[in-house]
């Protein structure tokens, strides 16, 4: 299993707008490509999510992620903020780098948290925020990915 598995070209987005966290967890949920009513129930949830605490892990990242009846396996996706947003993130900075994460409620695999704990890994690596900020189109990402091999 490799975070790529995760994610689909369409699930990743180079250019977020929005001005506020609200805003962007909008745009991230328009990325999972569900119907009306199922982005609003997954923005519900993951607005929920985020006012038990900020998933910005600080460095300019941000892991938002929940559990949801809105998708049948786990799905990923990543979305750049060019300006950063604040996401009351661990270290106060402005946040840039959104990977989002939604699980069903109940997964044969359990792959949701080993998941989590590896794209937390990733982020760790000293260069991947600048990495993330150079990419020019998702076939970059996806080889970022596999060079820090997960």
């Amino acid at each position: 299993m490799t975070l790529s598995d995760f994610f689909t070209r369409e699930r990743i987005s180079l250019e977020l707008t929005g001005d506020t966290r609200d805003d962007v967890l909008g745009a991230l949920v328009s990325l999972m490509a569900l119907d009306e009513r199922a982005e609003a129930t997954l923005s519900r949830t993951l607005r929920r999510r985020e006012s038990l605490g900020s998933t910005g892990i600080g460095r300019g990242i941000a892991i938002p992620h929940c559990r949801s009846l809105t998708v049948r396996r786990l799905c990923l996706a990543y979305g750049r903020h060019c300006d950063g947003i604040d996401f009351h993130a661990i270290d106060n900075r402005p946040v840039h780098h959104f990977f989002l994460i939604v699980a069903p409620p109940v997964e044969v695999s359990v792959q949701y948290l080993p998941v989590l704990g590896r794209l937390a890994q990733f982020a760790k690596h000293r260069d991947v925020p600048a990495k993330l900020t150079g990419l020019r189109s998702a076939d970059e990402f996806f080889r970022l990915l596999e060079s820090k091999g997960v």
